[in-house]
């Protein structure tokens, strides 16, 4: 639960004068960016050294100064000066051995930044000026999105998978905006990962007849696209037309995202984040799920592998009801046992058959290994069989219902940890690293129930980065904290933990800057290797919106 509160005088006074040095970056922003995409508000903070310096200050961010030298000098070469392209070339490997050198004695080691790429993007300089303004903020690594809303970032006159391409421009079909991007990325020194969008496919492929057997479905047999709502009318979901999340049994779901697994690590980035690792976040009362007719379990593939969960025809009948009505009966229970008379006990995983009993010497066998008389005896082996308990339909029907509720709860987890697996395999085959994005609070139980999106980070598997989106807003930063520190307590031992913040430098909107962010992570865990903004459109809302919404002029 978020704390509330306000910022403290000194947090406040302590932005108000970062934002002072602010103006003097706003002529680094501008240069080769087309018309509808430049930006004069961008701000960059200035921390540290001097303009006659050149090289980073706090943070490992450039001063003002030096963005505004280099960015003219990136126009004049995007505008066909040689002599500029020449120095422009050295300039860029000039600041990736400053950004290496500074991030080798900068807590973190690594500083990453989430990006999402447009097709104005495409356009000459415009890329290459988008990198520079990563490292002039002290960025070694960046998390370019690959898979988001049901497209892909990739050429769209060859793109193997079965969503449209982010990119479809007239005369660029060939153009690879992400081989291009971790070129030059890496030419600047910074590590690219591959970010992609893993349960959630998106509008486009909820529309495909292909492809319905392979959507998740609750208990009405509606996907996330259809708005579902309950039986009593209350909004199951918040209707996000966008997403579209799948059955993470479904066979076909999986190979379709394993096809484009296998299409980005053609590219051979550094690394490939699986994010949307969960199902829908509903609202309102349904953000609680309370009964099994709200889970996203009535998919084909799940409602195949749940029953495969069930050892018997009297557990099988059992739970086909519980799932159908979302609850038992006692007559439920009396009828499943008269069908199956041979079954003793219906049984299924995590079910826990009531203690045999023993009638000799009135002696109750506790375990099939005997029980000690302290008389030099011991009963056990040479009891005649027992049976279960006479069976009382009322507390068999609560003990059903409580397991059946478990059993279902635990399917659509497991069905999360196991998508994420899959997925993962090929890129760490390869030896690249693969990681989790996940909220710290996705995976509570609330009173009866559990959070809607049952998101098991604790259960991802070790061998991959843990990334937490750390978002906690009580007005100071004593809420992050709280959050790294709770998924570092339930990381296995080795487990990369690389928090992800939210906020803006040197400014104060909602939630603390991410000086202050920082400082108290530092404070608080100083043995973090690295740590993830989120994002860089967040930094600077106004460019990216116009970035996003320029026209391409002409394609590469």
């Amino acid at each position: 639960m978020a704390c509330r509160g306000r910022a403290s005088r000194g947090t406040v006074a302590r932005a108000k004068r970062a934002l002072v040095g602010l103006a003097a970056a706003l002529v680094g922003w501008t240069g080769a960016l087309p018309a509808a995409a430049q930006s004069p508000q961008f701000q960059s903070p200035q921390f540290g050294a001097t303009a006659s310096e050149g090289a980073p200050g706090a943070f490992c961010h450039l001063p003002a100064s030096a963005i505004a030298e280099d960015e003219q000098l990136r126009r004049r070469a995007a505008a066909g000066d040689a002599t500029a392209r020449s120095a422009y070339a050295q300039r860029v490997q000039e600041r990736a051995a400053a950004l290496t050198r500074c991030r080798t004695t900068t807590w973190p080691q690594t500083q990453a930044v989430w990006l999402r790429l447009y097709p104005c993007d495409l356009q000459p300089g415009v890329l290459e000026g988008v990198l520079d303004r990563i490292v002039a903020l002290g960025y070694n690594r960046v998390l370019v999105e690959v898979f988001y809303d049901g497209q892909v970032l990739l050429p769209s006159g060859n793109n193997p998978t079965v969503w449209p391409s982010a990119i479809r421009v007239p005369g660029a079909e060939n153009t690879d905006l992400l081989a291009r991007t971790i070129q030059l990325g890496r030419a600047r020194g910074l590590s690219v990962y591959a970010w992609m969008f893993s349960m959630n496919f998106g509008y486009s492929y909820g529309q495909r007849p292909d492809r319905q057997n392979a959507l998740a479905r609750n208990r009405l047999g509606q996907s996330s696209l259809q708005q579902p709502t309950l039986n009593d009318g209350t909004p199951d979901v918040s209707g996000t037309t966008d997403q579209v999340f799948v059955d993470p049994y479904s066979p076909q779901a999986r190979a379709d995202l394993a096809q484009l697994v296998q299409a980005v690590l053609q590219r051979r980035p550094d690394g490939v984040l699986f994010d949307y690792i969960r199902y829908p976040k509903s609202s309102g009362a349904a953000s609680i799920v309370t009964s099994a007719k709200n889970l996203w379990i009535y998919g084909e593939s799940s409602w195949e592998q749940i029953f495969g969960r069930v050892f018997n025809r009297r557990g099988q009948e059992l739970l086909y009801r519980f799932l159908v009505n979302g609850f038992v009966t006692v007559n439920d229970v009396q009828v499943a046992a008269q069908q199956n008379p041979a079954d003793r006990e219906p049984l299924w995983q995590g079910s826990q058959p009531p203690q045999p009993v023993a009638t000799t010497n009135n002696l109750v066998r506790a375990n099939s290994g005997g029980v000690n008389t302290g008389t030099g005896t011991t009963l056990g082996s040479s009891l005649p069989a027992t049976t279960p308990p006479p069976s009382n339909p009322a507390q068999d029907q609560a003990r059903f219902q409580r397991e059946l509720w478990n059993l279902a709860v635990e399917h659509a987890r497991q069905g999360v940890v196991s998508f994420l697996t899959a997925a993962s395999q090929p890129v760490l085959q390869q030896g690249i690293s693969a990681g989790a994005v996940f909220f710290p609070e996705a995976n509570r139980s609330i009173g009866r129930g559990f959070d809607s999106r049952l998101q098991p980070w604790d259960q991802f598997p070790p061998s991959l980065e843990w990334h937490p989106m750390s978002y906690a807003i009580c007005g100071t930063t004593s809420c992050i904290v709280d959050q790294v520190g709770k998924v570092r307590a339930a990381a296995p031992q080795g487990t990369q933990v690389i928090p992800a913040l939210a906020g803006r430098w040197g400014q104060v909107q909602g939630r603390p800057s991410l000086e202050d962010q920082m400082q108290a992570l530092q404070r608080a865990y100083p043995d973090l290797k690295a740590v993830s903004h989120f994002s860089y459109a967040w930094l600077d809302p106004q460019a990216d919106a116009q970035r996003r919404s320029c026209r391409v002029q002409a394609a590469r």
